[in-house]
């Protein structure tokens, strides 16, 4: 299903290890560049506002010959109007394979083909089914699956969740109130059930071309399962969906469940990401943290906005001091110290004794000097005589 040659993956694999590596001070800037002039690669880029750039350039390539088709199309009215999205689509289909055959990956000019599939496929389900939301879901949900499994595009694993969360959201509608009622449970199971799959999938993981697509999938569930019963996100869904207005002194139902989880749910991600040192959950806790603190604040007000925030100041203060005190002695585990990858030489000279015997690269050999210094002791220095 992969369209990019896995030869080419795993040696851009290689190559970003060995950035990683001389970042960290293990290898050197000259055996980095060996590595890469040793190994084949993609034509990508790296360096994010580049390769924002090269996708501008795409997008008015694709532009230009989707502009360039209808005035070709115009003719035809209204059947061409029914049909164009579908030709658009074809473009970004034979666009994105050419640019894989030509070894583009991450580049910027195939991320823009990529996204206008994507875009015009959703636009011509659109139009075709006079905008039936649940069905532009599903199309744009197995489409983006499909570009992420041939192209390795993380960008479409991403709409690939987005599009997943509407079909269940639609889906729930199309049931009616009771759906809408229960969409908060459903959605919070489902996103529980799907991040214990691709847990399970990533752990499992024979090869590492899909890793980041699953761990993104994996990180939207667990962003998912919070916001599916935040208190603040239900009381508002309540009115938007059922018109469930909260008079003063009332509440919604399973209001203190949904209180419950608003705060129990970020400390348990808390806890859990220190546990296993998994940095992600680590900041989608945080995340989660001050997302429920905003929720109270938005309708309880106990305090005033500058009390509230020096009060908040002082305590992160506090907690920021002893964490620090607890943990800047400990060698291992959870640990203040900095990253070891970044500051480290001590195995400096095996890492390049390694990349020598890969590459073919010989140790310096010591050759005897033409000069002759004479005949000294220990001490002498070659002086001929005594010190």
């Amino acid at each position: 299903m992969i369209l990019h040659d896995k030869n080419l993956l795993n040696n851009l694999a290689l190559i970003e290890e060995a950035e990683t590596l001389q970042n960290g001070g293990f290898i050197s800037k000259e055996q980095a560049k060996i590595i890469k002039n040793v190994l084949p690669s993609f034509r990508s880029q790296s360096n994010i506002l580049v390769r924002l750039g090269f996708f501008l350039l795409g997008s008015f390539l694709y532009l230009s010959i989707c502009g360039a088709i209808s005035l070709i199309g115009l003719s035809g009215e209204d059947f061409y109007f029914k049909i164009c999205c579908y030709l658009f689509a074809g473009v970004g289909i034979i666009g994105a394979e050419f640019l894989a055959n030509q070894k583009y990956y991450r580049h910027g000019l195939d991320d823009a083909f990529i996204l206008g599939i994507l875009l015009n496929i959703g636009f011509a389900i659109a139009i075709t089914t006079e905008g039936y939301e649940i069905i532009i879901a599903v199309f744009v949900a197995i489409t983006s699956f499909l570009t992420y499994r041939r192209y390795l595009h993380l960008l479409s694993m991403l709409v690939f969740c987005l599009a997943s969360s509407a079909v269940l959201f639609f889906g729930m509608f199309e049931i009616g109130d009771i759906g809408k009622t229960i969409l908060p449970f459903v959605a919070m199971l489902a996103s529980a059930g799907i991040y214990f799959f691709t847990k399970n999938r990533i752990k499992s993981l024979t090869g590492w071309y899909y890793y980041n697509g699953l761990l993104l999938a994996n990180s939207f569930c667990l962003i998912l399962f919070y916001l599916s019963c935040n208190y603040l996100v239900v009381r508002e869904l309540s009115f938007e969906l059922l018109g469930v207005d909260v008079l003063p002194g009332q509440d919604i139902p399973f209001a203190f469940f949904f209180y419950a989880f608003t705060f129990i749910v970020p400390i348990v991600y808390l806890i859990q990401a220190l546990r296993t040192r998994d940095r992600i959950m680590l900041w989608i806790s945080f995340a989660a943290i001050g997302f429920s603190i905003f929720t109270i604040r938005f309708y309880y007000s106990v305090l005033p906005i500058e009390v509230a925030l020096t009060f908040g100041g002082l305590v992160l203060f506090v907690i920021a001091y002893f964490s620090i005190q607890k943990l800047k002695n400990k060698e291992e585990g959870l640990t203040f110290k900095p990253d070891r990858i970044n500051n480290s030489n001590a195995i400096l000279n095996a890492e390049a004794l390694i990349v020598a015997s890969t590459f073919g690269m010989k140790p310096e050999v010591k050759t005897d000097s033409p000069m002759d210094f004479g005949g000294g002791g220990f001490s002498g220095g070659g002086s001929g005589g005594s010190f």
